[in-house]
């Protein structure tokens, strides 16, 4: 072969991945982390260095072996196999264009298939949760103010974590009407509305939080961007204390990501067309959204009151209970 294992996992993410694909940030990195693991794993299966393996070491067997490992020893969900799998299939499918040698090799992990997840239902806030939950941060402080609006940011907006996070001063737009500009999966670009309220609370947090037109503004207690895992534990810590005047919450498994499926299941549910919650979540597929008109039990329950009542089952009719058949069906 012309190109040493080296030679083409560098090839693969500074010429390819980031110089012809222009791939994002988010993107390599989450290639990175899996080359990482996938290379320590086969390193430890056959008992040397990372530096001593050769492409011939990077077999279907191997990919196999280490999926086992993610999804088994690791307790890695099937998404985030699957995740793995297709920084895997990226890597092959170019070596497979540049080794004419490693054909056959990469033919054979381009074969491994994605494995099948169960479907689970969208979990999302009731509107009395979602309000005790808002209420959570002392918003007499200056952590407490932060973490305030950014909850009420991402149920505005329906923004991902790492969009809201991203957010800088020049996204923002506080005159009449409001809205902000977030960057999502794909370098797309949608623009959000915001409600004067929502308006209001980051008026009142920027004056208070100073940054550049290019700095987040949202930041954590040492001046640094806030990361994704800090938000994360600090909504913990809400949900935890917010479940004692709302139980229900005990019962869900609370992220920022469920703010967006709040966000979209109430607007679906107060009659907004599927196509406008389309745009505003920055779904590629209506078929994405579409999951949230499935998800909302109020709207089901609404629909089905106006079915005719002729329609409807009529009365369960009253059992007449009968000694000798109920004696014979016990002695059955």
């Amino acid at each position: 072969m012309t190109n040493s294992l080296p030679d083409l996992i560098h090839s693969f993410f500074h010429d390819w991945m980031a110089g012809q694909r222009n791939a994002s940030r988010h993107t390599i990195l989450s290639y990175r982390d899996t080359w990482r693991l996938f290379l320590r794993f086969v390193a430890e299966r056959h008992q040397r260095d990372v530096a001593r393996l050769s492409l011939e070491d990077l077999g279907d067997k191997e990919v196999l072996a280490f999926l086992n490992h993610v999804e088994k020893d690791r307790g890695a969900t099937i998404a985030t196999r699957n995740c793995r799998l297709a920084a895997l299939h990226s890597f092959f499918g170019f070596v497979a264009d540049r080794e004419p040698l490693a054909a056959g090799q990469c033919a054979a992990i381009l074969r491994i298939p994605s494995k099948r997840a169960p479907k689970r239902s969208v979990s999302y806030l009731e509107s009395e949760e979602l309000s005790v939950l808002l209420n959570q941060p002392d918003r007499n402080s200056k952590l407490g103010q932060r973490d305030h609006t950014l909850l009420a940011l991402l149920y505005n907006s329906g923004a991902r974590i790492s969009e809201a996070l991203r957010l800088c001063r020049r996204d923002i737009r506080l005159d009449a009407p409001p809205q902000i500009r977030l960057y999502g999966k794909g370098r797309k670009e949608r623009i959000c509305p915001l409600w004067p309220e929502t308006a209001n609370l980051l008026v009142a947090f920027l004056r208070h939080n100073a940054a550049g037109p290019e700095e987040p503004i949202f930041r954590n207690r040492y001046g640094e961007p806030l990361g994704a895992a800090g938000a994360r534990f600090r909504l913990r810590q809400y949900v935890q204390s917010a479940a004692q005047s709302a139980p229900r919450l005990t019962d869900k498994r609370v992220s920022p990501h469920t703010l967006r499926h709040t966000a979209a299941v109430h607007l679906i549910a107060s009659g907004v067309d599927v196509t406008v919650v389309q745009s505003w979540m920055g779904h590629a597929s209506l078929d994405t959204t579409n999951i949230y008109a499935q998800a909302n039990l109020e709207t089901k329950r609404k629909a089905i009151e106006k079915v005719d009542s002729k329609l409807r089952p009529g009365k369960a009719p009253r059992w007449k209970k009968e000694p000798a058949l109920m004696d014979w069906l016990d002695s059955l």
